[in-house]
C-alpha cells in the first residue's frame, strides 16, 4: 500500500518544478520553500518552516526525518558584514561579493527541534538530531548518531542508534507486510 504524501494547501513553493516529496510524508501549514527541495519517505515538516536559497541550491531531507515548527534552513544567506543586504532585480548586475551559499542535506533518521536555524553548506549525518532553538553555523562538522543543541550548536551526547534502529525494524516489517498484502 503506497501512502500518498499530505501537503497543506497553505504552503508556498516558489519553484514547484524542483519540489519532490516521498511516500507518506507530511508538510504542514504556512511553510515556505524557495530552494530546490527533495523530501524523502515518511518525513514530517511541521508548520511555519522556511527552506530558502534560490533555484540553484538544494535542500534534501532523507527518509524518516523531521523538522519541527518554525525551523529555518538557509541554503543562501547574505554576508551581513561585507555585503549589501537587499534583493535586486535579476537583470541587474550581481554585486554581492561574499554570499554564504551551499546545499543543505539531512540524512535518514535526523530531526531538527523547533525554531532552530541551519545555515548553508551543512550535511547532517544519519541519526543526528538538533535540539530546539539551536543555531548551526555554515559548514559545521557533525558526528553521526549524536544529539546537538545550543547557540552555536555543540554536541550534547550520543544518540541511541540501537534503540532507534530496533524501532525502525518493527516499522519496516509492517511496511513489508502491507506491501505483500496489497500484492495479493
Amino acid at each position: 500500500m503506497i501512502r500518498q504524501p499530505i501537503i497543506s494547501k497553505n504552503l508556498r513553493v516558489r519553484h514547484p518544478e524542483f519540489f519532490e516529496i516521498g511516500e507518506g510524508s507530511i508538510i504542514d501549514d504556512f511553510s515556505y520553500f524557495s530552494a530546490r527541495v527533495t523530501v524523502g519517505r515518511f518525513c514530517h515538516i511541521a508548520s511555519g518552516c522556511t527552506i530558502a536559497g534560490g533555484d540553484k541550491r538544494q535542500f534534501t531531507l532523507r527518509d524518516f526525518s523531521s523538522l519541527s515548527s518554525g525551523v529555518r534552513v538557509w541554503c543562501t544567506s547574505d554576508d551581513f558584514v561585507h555585503d549589501v543586504i537587499a534583493i535586486f532585480p535579476q537583470s541587474w548586475p550581481q554585486v554581492k561579493e561574499n554570499l554564504i551559499t551551499g546545499d543543505v542535506t539531512l540524512e535518514r533518521f535526523t530531526g531538527v527541534g523547533a525554531n532552530s536555524v541551519i545555515m548553508p553548506r551543512n550535511h547532517v549525518p544519519e541519526g543526528t538530531v538538533i535540539g530546539a532553538l539551536s543555531f548551526v553555523p555554515p559548514h559545521f562538522e557533525f558526528r553521526p548518531w549524536s544529539v546537538y543543541a545550543g547557540t552555536p550548536v555543540r554536541i550534547v551526547k550520543p544518540r541511541d542508534r540501537d534503540s532507534v534502529l530496533r524501532q525502525w525494524d518493527v516499522l519496516e516489517r509492517q511496511l513489508r507486510n502491507e506491501s505483500a498484502d496489497s500484492c495479493r
